[in-house]
C-alpha cells in the first residue's frame, strides 16, 4: 500500500496461495541449463494443467515465427531465423500464444455476475484467466457492472466524445507494441486527422533513451546489426538484460557463437542462468543427451546504474593500449565518418580510475580484461536492453556505449555495431508507422501531402505527460490499443486515481485486465481478434505485418477461427471510431479495411522505406528497412557520427539507501504473471519479495524470507511503501536490490523521470529496507 492519499491494489498479482494451502514460498539457486528440459517440462505443465491446449497448443508452436505461412509470436521483437528453422519458438512464446489461444471466454454472463468494485478487488491473474472478451461492453456507474453494447452504439459513445471536446488535446491515445503495422498507421492517422499529436506508447517506458542516443550519435533511431551480424561478430557484450526470460530464442544466438569461439560477455547486476549455459530445445541432439552449450564466457557483476562507468573504463583502457599499440585504435574511420574525437579523449582522461571503479563497483583489473575482449576482436556488437535505458544517464550512456564502437570502426561492417533489443513484438514498428508524441517534421508533412489531412505541429504528451494531465484534469478522453497501461506505469496508486478522474476511458484488448477495472467516468471495453485469428474482410482473408527489433518487416497470418463471432480486427475498430468522430472526413476507411492492401499502398507514400510495400512484404522472409548509418550515411547535423563527452556521472546511493531495479519474473510477460514462480532465480510461491546482497541483509539484521518494509524517496522527498514483502539473498552486488513489476512500480515516483528521455526511472529506484513491524 502507498502512502499518502492515493490507494493501490493488493500486491500479489499472481495466482492466489490461499488457493493452495502447500504452496509454501521456497528458494534454492538454480544450477540447470537454461531452457532446455526445464523450459520444455514448464511448457508441458502450463499447456496441459492450466489451460488444456495441448492439441491447438501444439499447432501453433508449428505455425509460430513462420513468415511465409504462419503468425508472429505476439511476445517479444526478438528476429526469426532465417536457416529455415523449423521450431524457432521458446518457452514464453508458447505460454503467451496458448494463454491468448484459451478456451475460456470473458462473457456479458460474467460481467453481469460480478460488480466491477468486487473484479478490482481480484489479483491480475485472475481478471486475465477468465478468457478471451467476446463482445463490447459499457461501464453502467448506476449499477457498477460492464453491461453489453453494441459496436454501432459504442462507436458513436466515442465518437460523440471526441466531437464534443473542446479542444482535440484533451485526448489521448496510447499504444502497446503489440499493434501491427497497418493498424498502427491507421490509428496514428485517425489521432492527426482529429487534431492532436498526443500518442503516448509503451517506449516511452522502455527504450525511449535508445532512439534519442542512436539518433544524436549515428542519425538513426535503431541499432544498425541484424541476425547474421550475430552470426558473424567476434565479441558480444549483451548488457542489461535477462535473455532466458525477456527474449529466450536469444540463447540460440549465444550458443552459436560461443561454439565458433566468439566471446560473450554479459553485464548485469545479478547473474543470470542465461549467462553461463543453455540447451537449445530445437537442438533434438543436445535435449537427448542432456549436453548444455555455454551461453557466455564472462559476467561482469555491474552496480544498478554502473554501465556507463563499465564503458568509460573500457574506453579508457583502450586509449591507453593505443598508446603502444597503432591497432588499437581506427584512425582511418575515426578521422573519416566522425567528430569529436578530441573531446572525448580530453573527457576519458580526465576520469580517474577510482571514480571508474566506485561507479561500476567492479575492479580496474576486471574492466581490463573486458576491454581487452573488446580489443582482441575484429568485430564486436553491443546490444543492451532495459536494464540500460530505465536509468536517469540511459541516454548518455547508450552514447558511451556508440563511442565505444566508433573507436574501433565497429560500424558498417558485418558482426559489429549497436544492436538494442527490444522487448515487445512490433514496438519498434510501432514508432515507424508514426505512434511518436513528437513526430518528425519530414513524416508529417509526407503525412499531410499523401493522405491530405491538415496534421497538428506541437509536440504531444507521452506516457508521464498524460499521467500528469490526467490527474490535473486537462485529459478528458483516453484510449489504448492492447497494453495495460495502468499497470504498467509507474507510481501505481498515483495512476489508478489520475486514470478514474479521465471522463471517459476506451480499451481496445483481448483479455480483461487492470485498466479494465480502474477505468474513467465512462468506460468501454472493445474486444478485438487476436493476431493468432484469422482475420476476413470484404475482399477475403487478411495479412498483417510486424517490425521485428531489427528492423525486418515481415507478414503474419492468424491460424484459429476468432474467440467469439462478434470480434472486429483492429483496423475496423479504428476506421468505425474515425467515421463517428470525424464526420467530415475524407480518409477512405471503409476502403482500408475491405483489403489491406490499400493500407500498405498508402503507407508506401508516406513512410520512407517502405516504397513497395505490397511486394516486398511478401517476398520470402520479407524486407529490411535500409539503416542509413549500416551504410556509413549519418544523418546527423555534422554528417558524421558524433562522439559524445559527458562527464561520468554519480550514481551512488545516499546513506543507508539502496538502488532498486524492478524486473520480470521467468513466469511473466510484461503485465502478465502465468505463476508466482521465478525458476530460473530458484523462487517458488512468492512475487512479494526483494532480492538483497547477504552483506546488506547482515547490516540491517535480515535473514531469509524475513518480511520487510520498503520504501522509497523520490526527488521531491515524498515516499512510498509496501509492506511485508520477504527477503530473499542474491549474488547481487553490496547497495543493490531489486523485485518484480508491475507490483513494484508503486514505488517509482510519477516525477522521477530521466531528464535526457522522460523514461520513468524504473530500475533506479532508492529505497530503505526495514523490519516489518
Amino acid at each position: 500500500m502507498a502512502d499518502g492519499p492515493y490507494t493501490t491494489w493488493d500486491p500479489d498479482l499472481g495466482p492466489s496461495r490461499e488457493a493452495d494451502l502447500a504452496a509454501v514460498p521456497t528458494f534454492k539457486p538454480y544450477r540447470h541449463p537454461a531452457a532446455g528440459w526445464g523450459a520444455a517440462i514448464a511448457v508441458g505443465k502450463f499447456m496441459v494443467l492450466k489451460e488444456h491446449e495441448t492439441f491447438i497448443g501444439t499447432k501453433a508452436i508449428l505455425k509460430m515465427n513462420h513468415q511465409v505461412h504462419g503468425f508472429d509470436c505476439p511476445g517479444c521483437a526478438w528476429p526469426d531465423a532465417t536457416d529455415g528453422l523449423v521450431l524457432d519458438v521458446c518457452e514464453n512464446g508458447i505460454k503467451h500464444v496458448t494463454w491468448e489461444m484459451t478456451h475460456k471466454r470473458c462473457t456479458p454472463e460474467f460481467f453481469a455476475q460480478h460488480t466491477v468494485t468486487e473484479l478490482a478487488t481480484w489479483s491480475s491473474y485472475d481478471l486475465e484467466d477468465q478468457g478471451r472478451l467476446t463482445e463490447p461492453m459499457v461501464y453502467d456507474p448506476a449499477t457498477d457492472h460492464y453491461v453489453p453494447i453494441s459496436w454501432a452504439d459504442a462507436f458513436e459513445m466515442v465518437g460523440k466524445a471526441l466531437r464534443e471536446l473542446d479542444d482535440p488535446n484533451d485526448a489521448a491515445f496510447y499504444t502497446s507494441g503489440r499493434l501491427a503495422n497497418e493498424a498502427t498507421f491507421l490509428y496514428q492517422l485517425m489521432v492527426r486527422e482529429f487534431g492532436t499529436n498526443n500518442l503516448p506508447d509503451c517506449s516511452n517506458m522502455c527504450h525511449e533513451a535508445s532512439g534519442r542516443a542512436l539518433q544524436a550519435s549515428i542519425g538513426t533511431g535503431k541499432g544498425t546489426c541484424d541476425l547474421e551480424d550475430w552470426d558473424k561478430t567476434d565479441a558480444l557484450f549483451v548488457m542489461g538484460i535477462n535473455a532466458a526470460a525477456n527474449a529466450p530464442r536469444m540463447l540460440t544466438a549465444l550458443a552459436k557463437a560461443t561454439k565458433r569461439g566468439a566471446q560473450v560477455v554479459h553485464v548485469n547486476p545479478l547473474i543470470e542462468a542465461a549467462s553461463r549455459d543453455t540447451i537449445i530445445p530445437h537442438d533434438f541432439l543436445a535435449m537427448a543427451t542432456f549436453h548444455p552449450t555455454k551461453s557466455g564466457t564472462l559476467n561482469l557483476q555491474v552496480r544498478i546504474g554502473g554501465d556507463f562507468a563499465l564503458i568509460r573504463g573500457m574506453s579508457k583502457a583502450v586509449l591507453e593500449e593505443a598508446q603502444h599499440n597503432p591497432k588499437a585504435l581506427d584512425h582511418e574511420f575515426i578521422e573519416r565518418y566522425t567528430v569529436g574525437f578530441d573531446d572525448y579523449v580530453r573527457e576519458v582522461e580526465n576520469t580517474t580510475w577510482a571514480d571508474i571503479e566506485k561507479q561500476s563497483g567492479l575492479s580496474e583489473s576486471l574492466i581490463r580484461k573486458a576491454a581487452r575482449v573488446y580489443s582482441n576482436a575484429d568485430r564486436s556488437i553491443i546490444s543492451w536492453c532495459l536494464g540500460v535505458t530505465q536509468h536517469e544517464h540511459g541516454v548518455e550512456t547508450i552514447r558511451e556505449i556508440v563511442n565505444l564502437l566508433l573507436m574501433r570502426g565497429n560500424l558498417g561492417r558485418e558482426g559489429a555495431g549497436p544492436s538494442p533489443v527490444r522487448g515487445h513484438s512490433n514496438v519498434q514498428g510501432n514508432r515507424t508507422c508514426g505512434i511518436d508524441n513528437n513526430p518528425p517534421a519530414e513524416f508529417l508533412d509526407r503525412l499531410a501531402k499523401v493522405c491530405q489531412i491538415e496534421v497538428p505541429r506541437d509536440n504531444g504528451y507521452d506516457v508521464v505527460a498524460t499521467i500528469e494531465a490526467m490527474q490535473a484534469g486537462k485529459l478528458k478522453f483516453f484510449m489504448s490499443m492492447g497494453g495495460n497501461f495502468v499497470q504498467a506505469a509507474p507510481d501505481s496508486a498515483y495512476t489508478f486515481e489520475a486514470f478514474q478522474k479521465t471522463d471517459f476511458t476506451v480499451i481496445v484488448s483481448t483479455k480483461l485486465n487492470r485498466s479494465h477495472v480502474v477505468h474513467g467516468k465512462r468506460a468501454l471495453i472493445l474486444p478485438c481478434i487476436a493476431r493468432t485469428e484469422h482475420d476476413h474482410q470484404r475482399s477475403g482473408p487478411q495479412v498483417i505485418s510486424m517490425e521485428n527489433g531489427m528492423a525486418v518487416v515481415h507478414l503474419s497470418r492468424g491460424m484459429k477461427k476468432p474467440a467469439s463471432p462478434h470480434l472486429l480486427s483492429e483496423p475496423a475498430i479504428l476506421a468505425g471510431i474515425a467515421k463517428a468522430a470525424l464526420p467530415q472526413t475524407k480518409t477512405p476507411w471503409d476502403h482500408y479495411v475491405e483489403n489491406y492492401d490499400h493500407i500498405r499502398d498508402t503507407m508506401s507514400k508516406v513512410l520512407e522505406g517502405f516504397e513497395d510495400y505490397n511486394r516486398r512484404v511478401r517476398m520470402g522472409l520479407g524486407f529490411r528497412i535500409r539503416q542509413p548509418a549500416r551504410e556509413l550515411i549519418f544523418l546527423t547535423p555534422s554528417q558524421k557520427a558524433e562522439f559524445s563527452a559527458a562527464t561520468l556521472p554519480d550514481t551512488t546511493n545516499p546513506p543507508g539507501m539502496l538502488t532498486l531495479a524492478t524486473q520480470r519474473s521467468q513466469d511473466q510477460w510484461n503485465t502478465t504473471i502465468y505463476t508466482n514462480n521465478d525458476r530460473y532465480r530458484g523462487v517458488h510461491n512468492l512475487r512479494t519479495l526483494i532480492f538483497m546482497n547477504k552483506q546488506d541483509m547482515r547490516d540491517r539484521g535480515l535473514k531469509e524470507f524475513d518480511k520487510v518494509d520498503i520504501t522509497s524517496t523520490a526527488r521531491d522527498g515524498s515516499k512510498r511503501s509496501l509492506h511485508e514483502y520477504q527477503v530473499i539473498p542474491y549474488d547481487i552486488p553490496v547497495g543493490c536490490a531489486a523485485g518484480y513489476m508491475p507490483e513494484m512500480n508503486v514505488l517509482c515516483a510519477i516525477g522521477d523521470y530521466s531528464t535526457e528521455s522522460d523514461q520513468p526511472l524504473m530500475k533506479s529506484v532508492k529505497v530503505t529496507v526495514t523490519p516489518s513491524s
